[in-house]
């Protein structure tokens, strides 16, 4: 069951609930380009802390974003996959880093 909040004022509110905050757009960024393992994760984002990425891992597996899927095998091997509502979201996080470059580049930012 989701940990959200049981009424909002607007729809946007619980879209940044979902995916708000430093990390979960990222992860899911690269989850929507393929499954991938807890240590692929970690080097695609290595300023996250191994703490935050399994917190946000947790809560995205939680909200129905992401599928953790776990091998019976020695060591365990877990991996991690975008859901049909993380997919969905693929074309407003194309769009958010098409208007970065867009922005970097007319403020002269390097990215």
């Amino acid at each position: 069951m989701p940990n959200l909040k049981s009424k909002y004022s607007c729809s946007m509110e619980l879209t940044m609930d979902l995916i708000g905050g430093k990390w979960k757009i990222r992860i899911l960024w690269y989850l929507n380009m393929g499954t991938k393992r807890f240590s692929e994760l970690k080097k695609l984002i290595p300023d996250i802390t191994q703490k935050m990425l399994t917190n946000q891992l947790r809560e995205m597996e939680n909200d129905n974003l992401i599928t953790r899927k776990v091998y019976a095998e020695v060591p365990p091997k877990v991996e991690y996959s975008s859901t049909d509502y993380g997919k969905s979201l693929q074309d407003i996080l194309e769009k958010m880093c098409k208007w970065g470059t867009i922005y970097a580049n007319e403020h002269e930012i390097n990215l």
